[in-house]
């Protein structure tokens, strides 16, 4: 996985273990709710979480596939990145 896909991965983790600590009655917050409104939000939460992050990182190996005939007919931009001196493609 390339660096974007690790960063909003770990984000997307926290955000989920956040949600589930609300739901459960340890936010940090001191904001009285309904238990059921948590557990609603936080189910809400994790499935369009999940949902978006699976279509939108190239995770799987047909993703990875995908990603490199895009690149390759230069559907998608391909980010240049600098290693001893050298110009080469971010893969």
């Amino acid at each position: 996985m390339d660096k974007g896909t690790w960063v909003r991965t770990s984000v997307l983790f926290l955000a989920i273990i956040n949600q589930l600590l609300v739901a459960f009655g340890k936010s940090p917050l001191p904001i009285d709710s309904e238990t059921l409104e948590q557990v609603v939000a936080t189910i809400f939460t994790i499935i369009t979480a999940l949902i978006n992050w699976f279509k939108n990182n190239y995770i799987t190996k047909r993703g990875i596939e995908q990603r490199e005939t895009l690149r390759e007919k230069g559907l998608i931009k391909v980010k240049e990145r600098k290693s001893n001196g050298k110009t080469d493609l971010d893969h």
